[in-house]
């Protein structure tokens, strides 16, 4: 297999894609869902019978855009189910996915993600909307808080209450979805804007085109456990990051019992894409070593000491003192050196790289740890081997 150039691969940064839990969850005798007690079989199915994971990856755009509009439509005839647009502070995704509409058939197009601050509620419904409409009911809508980075950095936009906005934010989606007259009286938001704050002409009004679905699919990302737990309790789609299948009810499985108890049954069971790196070969060992730079980025670099999710992600994993000891490299500005100190039983642990024995070993842990959608990022050299990975990846799910 030729070495990838990370800045070809589709989705290359392996977090740029900022992604039914309950499809591959069985319900306890209290009646919640679980991250262990999956019986693989969906209500109304044979005992024994296995729903398909499906397949997912994010695109990078940072070259030419048309041809990985070609190579998605390529994608998608070797089987791939999800296409992830990011944006982060990139080109906007929306103008992307809409390419991605007309050159592609049955593949499902989802943002990944749209920042929560960045339009009002009604522009993302709006938006939402439209995806859907020229995808013919193709669209995902993930959304997520991003960082005080990008949001206040580049957009000038205070990052306040990511949780409360992001509530009130999809309940105002729906609103405009099924054409309501939209009035909204929220910590947040408040449509029409009350009187005495602006001209007092405001008037509710309902989205004048009758969308193709008056509930399209949200999906959260989310890491923490608040955020978690509303992903479990509003979205139909909750992607984290870095899922370690055999930890990852040890750390989230209070957050999604505690929102899954509050779920509204018509919303259906909640997806779980997760987003492993991938390779497949006897010989693919030394790529182990392309995702270790964007772990060491994560772990070392995203917050400061006793502020960074992801080294609390990592430590929670069993991994505290490398944790630590990358973070101390990354934040004294030895980038290759923190890329060094990644352990790479962690690389394997949350990735889909070795034989093909071990990739079905593997898919087989993240199935049973109630992911649904594998939302991987193939680390291949050109467009023809990416294909083939998914080829190969379709017939192990």
């Amino acid at each position: 297999m030729t070495a990838p150039n990370p800045a070809s691969v589709p989705g290359c940064g392996l977090g740029a894609v900022d992604c039914d839990t309950g499809r591959h969850l069985s319900r306890s005798v209290a009646g919640r869902y679980t991250l262990s007690d999956r019986t693989g079989a969906r209500p109304g199915r044979s005992r024994g019978y296995v729903d398909p994971m499906r397949i997912g990856l994010g695109i990078n755009y940072s070259g030419g855009f048309k041809e990985v509009a070609a190579e998605v439509a390529d994608l998608e005839r070797a089987g791939l189910d999800i296409v992830f647009v990011p944006e982060a502070y990139s080109f906007d995704a929306v103008s992307a996915l809409g390419f991605l509409a007309a050159r592609t058939e049955r593949v499902q197009l989802a943002s990944g993600i749209l920042q929560i601050y960045t339009r009002t509620p009604s522009l993302t419904a709006m938006t939402a909307a439209g995806l859907d409409f020229v995808s013919d009911g193709r669209f995902v809508l993930g959304l997520g808080a991003s960082g005080p980075q990008v949001i206040e950095g580049f957009h000038g936009l205070p990052y306040d209450a990511p949780i409360g906005r992001t509530r009130e934010l999809i309940e105002i989606c729906r609103k405009v979805w099924r054409r309501e007259r939209l009035e909204y009286d929220g910590k947040y938001y408040r449509i029409p804007l009350p009187e005495g704050e602006g001209t007092g002409l405001g008037k509710p009004l309902k989205l004048i085109n009758h969308p193709v679905r008056e509930r399209i699919p949200v999906l959260l990302a989310a890491l923490g456990p608040k955020n978690v737990e509303l992903a479990a309790e509003l979205a139909e789609g909750w992607q984290p990051i870095f899922f370690l299948p055999e930890k990852a009810k040890d750390v989230w499985g209070d957050a999604l019992a505690a929102g899954q108890a509050k779920r509204d049954p018509a919303l259906g069971d909640l997806e779980v894409y997760a987003g492993p790196a991938l390779a497949i070969g006897e010989d693919v060992t030394p790529l182990l070593e392309f995702v270790k730079p964007h772990l060491a980025l994560y772990i070392g670099g995203m917050g400061a000491r006793g502020k960074n999710f992801y080294h609390t992600l990592a430590t929670r994993y069993g991994y505290g003192a490398e944790a630590d000891r990358i973070q101390e490299l990354y934040l004294a500005g030895k980038k290759e050196e923190a890329a060094k100190a990644v352990p790479d039983d962690l690389v394997r642990d949350v990735s889909l790289i070795g034989p093909a024995g071990f990739v079905k070993e593997r898919v087989a842990a993240f199935r049973e740890a109630g992911v649904t959608v594998l939302n991987v990022v193939p680390l291949a050299g050109s467009s023809a081997e990416r294909v083939q990975l998914i080829e190969q990846l379709r017939d192990i799910v």
